[in-house]
């Protein structure tokens, strides 16, 4: 599997909020691999849907869900930064933004302030030759190292997921693609999505392209997670369901179940329509942190369940 296309993907800034870049980005892959794909999708965008696409196939049942949006810092008053999403980074960590059109580096300053009676409060700086201007995102600078095992880059998550949606396109007969926005800091796009797919096309299932935590129960290279529960509940049916092609298909998969975290699911299950959906992706080390580290095996379980399901589903 070659992993040009995702090592593309994790260099474009996309951070939530400013996500025209990466549109631009996915609009023109589109527009270039049209040829190529078994059906060719209406494609949705521009003016009323933001920096989201939506790409509709055939007659679509199930809607692949990715969003395109990542943590990262906005600058503030005297070189303070104030965070986009959850990023981990640790101190020393290298930033980007544009100045003038131009991507130019930073480095991340963490101060602890002890306040009496209570936790560390943590103040987040930058340090630059340059001056940013106000309302900048910084994002981490790309550093992708690839073995014959892993891949490893700032912001597999959701680069991985935007990657695998992208790669279903090729062989997709009916279905949609929404690559959507603002998960990261507080969802939203999903549920714009979810009511226009719903209202124009009758799609009421979902499956969640994006990636999941390591931990001692979901490991590397076991295969791709599929997620039965984590801050929302899916319909347990709709899960089962999913579970029991995998099985059938002998593609390697590992069940997940957390009490916390959330994604595209979770907003679709907020919203005033009814939906099936489920969270499927890898495990993921160093979660939102520069250098995020996914086995290969395990997209590759990942690209072969999600062409299944959209077979089946």
């Amino acid at each position: 599997m070659n992993y040009e296309l995702l090592r593309k993907l994790c260099a474009i800034p996309s951070t939530a909020g400013d996500e025209g870049e990466m549109a631009k980005f996915i609009l023109k892959y589109l527009s270039e691999n049209n040829k190529s794909f078994s059906s060719k999708p209406r494609v949705f965008s521009g003016a009323g849907f933001q920096d989201m696409v939506i790409a509709v196939f055939g007659e679509p049942r199930t809607a692949i869900f990715a969003h395109t949006d990542t943590v990262a810092y906005c600058t503030a008053h005297d070189n303070e930064l104030v965070k986009i999403g959850n990023p981990k980074a640790e101190d020393g960590a290298e930033l980007q933004g544009y100045i003038n059109g131009k991507l130019e580096k930073a480095f991340l300053k963490i101060k602890k302030k002890k306040k009496k009676g209570e936790k560390e409060e943590e103040i987040l700086k930058y340090t630059s030759e340059l001056q940013f201007t106000t309302g900048t995102p910084l994002t981490y600078v790309p550093d992708w190292k690839e073995t014959k095992q892993f891949v490893q880059s700032a912001y597999m998550d959701n680069r991985l997921g935007v990657y695998n949606a992208l790669r279903q396109a090729h062989t997709m007969e009916h279905g949609a693609i929404v690559f959507s926005t603002y998960e990261e800091h507080g969802g939203g796009g999903a549920q714009f999505a979810g009511r226009f797919l719903q209202e124009n096309f009758g799609v009421m299932q979902a499956l969640i392209s994006d990636v999941t935590l390591l931990t001692k129960h979901v490991r590397h290279k076991k295969g791709v997670v599929i997620s039965m529960r984590d801050r929302g509940i899916p319909r347990q049916s709709y899960v089962r369901r999913i579970i029991s092609i995998a099985e059938a298909r002998g593609i390697p998969h590992q069940l997940e179940v957390e009490k916390a975290g959330g994604s595209d699911g979770n907003a679709l299950q907020d919203s005033s329509y009814a939906w099936d959906w489920c969270f499927i992706g890898p495990v993921e080390d160093n979660y939102h942190c520069p250098g995020e580290k996914v086995a290969k095996v395990d997209i590759e379980s990942m690209v072969k369940l999600y062409a299944a399901l959209m077979e089946e589903l």
